[in-house]
């Protein structure tokens, strides 16, 4: 058993930024963790971690949704961890896919979003806000007081169970408050674990392969840009 904390936020947060300033709050109080970092493509964050001094490992989910790779591999970055005598797992998630939540009902989850994006922002990005633990909001620095307080009570609207922590990922401020809370996270067991939110309802032609952009050419659950949904297949 091991805390395991999931990290997922809009493009450009500084998912990266406020973990390693976290990541060394807590080796300072002696806990030592293993990092998991899901792209895409491409990814040079783990050298960053690398200077921390915690183990790395890098997962590039290339075709596949990087929220479906990491919670498919779940029980491997688990492993991981455990071979490197880790107190906690962070798994760091590009979260691009604004549908998934790629939070379990045993980890601590973590929402990393952007205050600059605009206050509808939160409204927009789904499960990954809405089922999250903890909402850490950057960048808030540089917009208006009136602006950060619009961008707050969206968050809230959207999870009013979450806490929210205003962080700095230049500075480091407010990552001591976010690794006290992770330190304050439960363990899990990895083998019992279940997600807290369904992933997207189905797949489509389009995600298997087919680039003919017809009606006719695709099959699965689809819907209508008036909203009507219907299935189409076997």
């Amino acid at each position: 058993m091991m805390k395991f904390v999931i990290v997922a936020g809009t493009p450009g947060s500084g998912k990266t930024s406020v973990l390693l300033h976290a990541i060394n709050h807590l080796k300072n109080k002696s806990i030592q963790p293993s990092v998991a970092k899901i792209d895409c493509l491409y990814t040079d964050d783990d050298k960053r971690y690398a200077k921390t001094g915690v183990p790395v490992l890098v997962g590039l989910s290339k075709d596949m949704c990087p929220d479906h790779f990491g919670i498919y591999n779940t029980e491997e970055l688990l492993d991981f961890a455990i071979k490197n005598k880790s107190d906690l797992l962070i798994v760091e998630t590009a979260g691009l896919c604004h549908r998934c939540s790629p939070y379990t009902k045993g980890s601590l989850g973590i929402c990393v979003i952007d205050a600059t994006s605009g206050p509808n922002t939160p409204m927009k990005v789904g499960p990954f806000l809405s089922t999250a633990d903890i909402v850490a909001i950057t960048k808030g620095d540089v917009i208006s007081q009136a602006e950060r307080e619009i961008f707050r009570e969206s968050v809230l609207e959207m999870n009013p169970n979450a806490k929210i922590i205003e962080i700095n990922g230049l500075s480091g401020k407010g990552c001591s408050e976010l690794a006290e809370e992770i330190m304050l996270a439960k363990a899990v067991e990895s083998g019992d674990d279940v997600l807290r939110h369904n992933a997207p309802l189905a797949i489509c032609t389009l995600c298997v392969g087919e680039t003919r952009v017809n009606k006719a050419h695709h099959r699965g659950i689809l819907r209508r840009i008036d909203g009507f949904q219907f299935y189409e297949g076997e």
